[in-house]
């Protein structure tokens, strides 16, 4: 029996035998040295079983994410914290929590590590450590005494404390504690608790991409050009990846091209930026399909727009024209310090023939154009720090291009709207007109946050505050009065707000989009913009969760302020 069946099975009796003990005790070993006085923050319980220790953490402030693949997920979720978000994953892959792109201030495994198979450990042990942040914390107990047939039963393998210390040191993890009780009921158990912190200067990366923007040699933007197109798809295009392993993730190379136009247009059609020094020629991106989007809305190119005929073929040709020169140049000179021969980036580009066919900026049809891999890591880290790296990489471009000049442009010119993305707009056109069509044929409209009846004071508000995280996504946009509109301003709305909302949200969405023409748009949005959906058309609560995933994200990233309504 696999110890998820044994947990299945005997659902009700276990979720009332944990409840039995109060976590303070349970805890009070290792948490009342590295708990008490730390700030509470962003914590991952995993092996969760009913909540009963992810609560606890959220009573005392902590914005939990609880990981738990058996039923026993069932019960803890009817009664869980606001504060505290579910996910069905398991050791030691870890899969669908890795695809969220978060890291934690503390990870809590309890009664969990003898699951994991003796030869799948150190992996696990690894995957762990790659989730927490600098100072972070990582908690393990180990369950010792031996009895075979409750071992056979829950599938319990083989555990050891100096081996799991061994893979901290060689991961340079440091051990804080390690701690021993009895167990409270069984006289041949006893329980040993492992307190690992992770170090302050954190991952490797962060020196990595200061080398590359900072000390790199560049006779052209296109190596910053790179690196804030990954930077930007990292931090607003989550569900893009099509491929995750414990080395790399892959993006479709057609995502890196268009957002690498979706950069680069604003800045040449529009206000004439030199992109490299004069008397280098032109630019090997920048064809004749590319000089033809100054005829489009850049607005318009964003993942899920459908085009047709000429613009179509348009298009096609110029993410193709994109994607060959940023394979030969960026890709292939972006390399690590010391190692000229070692690229950062690997790709694959696919020649794509155009055609006035149909198309929509799709997943499916950016892979068409091949493959870009990123070391896991340095996603991870693209879309952590995205605030902080963007304007540090747009500092530097500045610099670098200062003394090229600007074509036909003034020098005066180069304002920061010369570097806005292309979406840089705050958009809620579709929103509003949809919601004032269902009102105006006799639908009733209610406030998402205040659940007041909408009647004349119609506004359209971004869950997730467009000066914060720039998405014009149709889920994003969400109907309220004018007075909570304005009273939200640009804040977060807490775990518990956008909980609270939850119905709501989903009566919007489903009314509003599911319906119409807009379907398929509103699905596709979701899924790229949103961490952890795999579905093409998931189901409208799978978004809700998935947004809350990315409120605590963005809380955590950026350290949004928060609204309560």
């Amino acid at each position: 029996m696999s110890s998820t069946s044994y947990y299945n099975q005997n659902r009700d009796a276990l979720f009332e035998q944990y409840h039995a003990y109060d976590p303070e005790v349970v805890h009070r070993a290792w948490a009342r040295e590295h708990l008490k006085g730390r700030k509470p923050g962003f914590a991952c319980d995993i092996g969760a079983g009913t909540g009963r220790d992810a609560n606890w953490l959220a009573g005392q402030g902590w914005e939990v994410l609880a990981v738990e693949p058996s039923d026993l997920r069932e019960p803890g979720e009817e009664k869980s914290n606001p504060r505290v978000t579910w996910l069905d994953d398991t050791l030691p892959d870890l899969q669908k929590l890795r695809a969220l792109g978060r890291r934690f201030n503390l990870i809590l495994l309890r009664s969990v590590w003898m699951h994991v198979p003796v030869s799948r450990q150190e992996r696990a042990f690894r995957i762990l450590t790659e989730l927490l942040n600098p100072s972070g914390l990582l908690v393990i107990s180990l369950r010792h005494g031996r009895d075979e047939e409750e071992n056979r039963a829950r599938g319990f393998h083989p555990i050891s404390a100096d081996e799991l210390i061994q893979y901290a040191r060689n991961r340079a993890i440091s051990l804080r504690g390690r701690y021993e009780h009895p167990d409270r009921s069984r006289d041949h158990v006893h329980w040993e608790w492992l307190v690992f912190e992770m170090p302050d200067d954190g991952t490797g990366n962060l020196p990595l991409l200061r080398h590359v923007i900072v000390n790199d040699d560049k006779s052209s933007t296109y190596k910053l050009g790179l690196l804030r197109t990954l930077v930007r798809l990292a931090e607003t295009a989550p569900g893009i990846v099509t491929a995750r392993t414990d080395q790399y993730v892959e993006i479709p190379f057609g995502a890196v091209g268009l957002y690498w136009l979706k950069l680069y247009a604003p800045m040449v059609l529009h206000h004439e930026l030199r992109q490299r020094p004069p008397g280098r020629g032109g630019y090997g991106w920048a064809k004749e399909a590319f000089y033809k989007l100054a005829d489009f809305s850049l607005s318009d190119l964003r993942l899920g727009a459908r085009f047709t005929q000429d613009r179509a073929v348009i298009i096609t040709k110029a993410i193709s024209d994109a994607c060959r020169n940023i394979g030969e140049m960026p890709a292939h000179y972006i390399t690590y310090p010391g190692a000229p021969d070692k690229q950062v980036f690997e790709c694959g580009f696919k020649s794509v023939r155009s055609s006035a066919k149909p198309i929509v900026l799709s997943r499916e049809y950016l892979e068409s154009f091949g493959r870009f891999r990123i070391p896991i890591t340095l996603w991870q880290t693209l879309g952590q720090f995205a605030c902080w790296l963007d304007p540090v990489i747009v500092r530097e471009w500045r610099q670098l291009t200062a003394g090229w000049g600007v074509g036909v442009a003034e020098p005066s010119r180069i304002n920061e709207q010369s570097f806005d993305w292309a979406e840089a707009s705050r958009d809620t056109t579709l929103a509003y007109l949809r919601a004032k069509e269902l009102r105006d044929g006799g639908s009733p409209l209610t406030c998402v946050w205040s659940a007041a009846r909408i009647r004349s004071s119609l506004h359209i508000d971004h869950c997730f505050p467009w000066a914060r995280w720039r998405n014009n996504d149709l889920w994003n946009l969400l109907p309220a009065t004018e007075k909570v509109n304005l009273s939200k301003s640009d804040r977060l709305p807490t775990a518990e707000t956008l909980t609270e909302a939850r119905d709501r949200m989903i009566d919007w969405w489903s009314r509003a989009w599911l319906d119409g023409p807009r379907m398929e748009q509103f699905f596709m949005e979701a899924a790229y913009s949103l961490p952890g959906l795999t579905e093409d058309k998931p189901a409208l609560e799978e978004i809700h969760q998935a947004a809350r995933h990315q409120r605590a994200r963005l809380r955590q990233d950026q350290q949004i302020a928060e609204w309560v309504p």
